[in-house]
């Protein structure tokens, strides 16, 4: 069997034995990359965290505890994240219109009280539809991010993971865990046949579902219209009031209010341009009404001098 790279980049590369199955009577090795988490928005759990990448497809929080402990020992695995289940983190976001996502979110800092996420978890949990599926099946590829005990035992992992290399006993992928159906549900065909179970849930549990779902919608609408109109008498940092449509309560929208807020800038620029038109058409008047004040002096002087020169006649020197 050839032997691969201890490390690649930043990552330290874990093979790991997998079993025969009876779909593939055959062992093979499977191969996990594993480094230090570090996301672009660091945490405060950073430091005792292991981000992990090509995770088998059949992983669970189970899988990653045993085979953390078959390198470490046991204490030292808190917990463990993968992809799908943060990207899945609120599975009842749809309970509640755009507009009203957007000012909830918008605000929420400002309307938390105690007590009141616990509520809203066993709202969105009672408005979520029943599962199909007894154990998930992880992205080819997939990742995950597990979290230690201390920053101590991330690096003690790394380490252990070059041992492997060195001693050649790569871990055993789901051993004293995937065969404990207690646990861990099985895959093959008792998975798929749960799977069609439960597509076919409880009447009383889907409708159940269903008007919890519905009251969570009614609910966060309202919220949403009580946090508009009191968005209609306060301005924000900019000092705008927020823009609505007549006859409704929720604000217009962002491009809406973008607009109003363009229409109202030429208005004032406009008005700007014609104070400054009218204090030019003062100063050409003012210019003017100078201009012909000079021309009269003139004038007037010039009389004035003839007059006197008519009045002395012709001066005729003594000799």
């Amino acid at each position: 069997m050839a032997v691969g790279p201890s490390t690649i980049g930043d990552f330290s590369v874990l093979p790991i034995s997998i079993p025969p199955l009876p779909s593939f009577p055959r062992p093979a090795t499977h191969y996990v990359y594993l480094r230090r988490n570090a996301p672009k928005i660091p945490t405060a759990t950073d430091s005792r965290s292991l981000f992990l990448t090509n995770v088998p497809i059949d992983s669970t929080e189970l899988h990653l505890r045993h085979l953390i402990a078959s390198l470490v020992g046991n204490g030292r695995f808190e917990s463990a994240t993968f992809e799908d289940e943060k990207r899945d983190a609120n599975p009842v976001a749809d309970a509640q219109p755009v507009q009203a996502a957007r000012l909830l979110a918008a605000h929420s800092k400002k309307r938390k009280r105690e007590g009141e996420d616990a509520e809203r978890a066993r709202e969105e949990e009672a408005a979520r539809l029943p599962s199909t599926w007894t154990r998930p099946l992880r992205r080819s590829g997939g990742t995950a991010v597990v979290l230690l005990a201390d920053a101590k035992s991330v690096e003690q992992v790394l380490k252990a993971v070059a041992k492997v290399h060195r001693s050649k006993k790569y871990p055993t992928w789901g051993v004293g865990e995937v065969h404990d159906a207690k646990r861990i549900p099985p895959l093959g065909s008792v998975w798929l046949k749960a799977h069609n179970r439960l597509s076919y849930p409880d009447k009383d549990a889907l409708q159940a579902a269903v008007d919890a779902f519905s009251a969570l919608f009614t609910k966060r609408e309202q919220e949403a219209a009580e946090i508009a109109k009191r968005l209609r008498n306060e301005p924000d940092e900019d000092g705008f009031v927020t823009v609505t449509r007549g006859g409704r309560n929720a604000p217009a929208s962002r491009n809406e209010a973008e607009e109003a807020k363009r229409k109202m800038l030429e208005r004032q620029e406009k008005k700007r341009e014609e104070m400054a038109n009218f204090y030019r058409f003062q100063l050409r008047e003012r210019q003017k009404e100078e201009q012909a004040e000079l021309l009269k002096r003139f004038e007037e002087d010039r009389k004035k001098i003839s007059a006197m020169r008519e009045k002395r006649g012709k001066f005729v020197p003594e000799s």
